[in-house]
């Protein structure tokens, strides 16, 4: 069975200093912008930020999609990034910790561990593809309503 490529296409436009405007596929925008000791004006999110911000909702949308057809009970999620990154051009991500905080009604700790494993290592582009230059980890804690 010959693979399907899927096209995305955005557009990324300078507005001044530091500051541009991303534009997706899907019609959302965003605005992009540095500190001002880089031009900028803390207008918006940092490029690599957006990458971090990317995986962690990437990862998130995985993890409630796989818990919820296992039938869990969930009743919210969240997932606190911290990332590292080299000191020297390319300053790449070399270290990305996600922490998921998962709450509901009498959740299984093997499901949301399972869980964030299928994401990690099977479903999630964007932590795979970070993964290649980054030591990326998980963990979790699981709340009750």
């Amino acid at each position: 069975m010959a693979r399907v490529m899927v096209a995305m296409k955005a557009r990324v436009r300078w507005i001044e200093g530091a500051a541009m405007l991303a534009e997706a596929g899907s019609g959302h925008t965003l605005v992009l912008d540095g500190p001002p000791e880089h031009g900028g004006r803390n207008l918006g999110l940092r490029p690599m930020e957006l990458l971090l911000i990317g995986m962690g909702g990437c990862s998130e949308f995985d993890v409630l999609h796989i818990l919820r057809r296992a039938r869990q009970d969930v009743t919210a999620c969240v997932v606190e990034l911290e990332a590292e990154r080299a000191a020297s051009d390319p300053k790449v991500f070399t270290r990305i910790h996600a922490h998921f905080i998962v709450t509901g009604r009498d959740l299984s700790a093997r499901q949301v561990e399972r869980a964030i494993r299928l994401s990690a290592e099977k479903y999630c582009s964007a932590s795979i593809m970070l993964g290649a230059t980054a030591e990326v980890t998980h963990d979790y804690e699981i709340r009750s309503t």
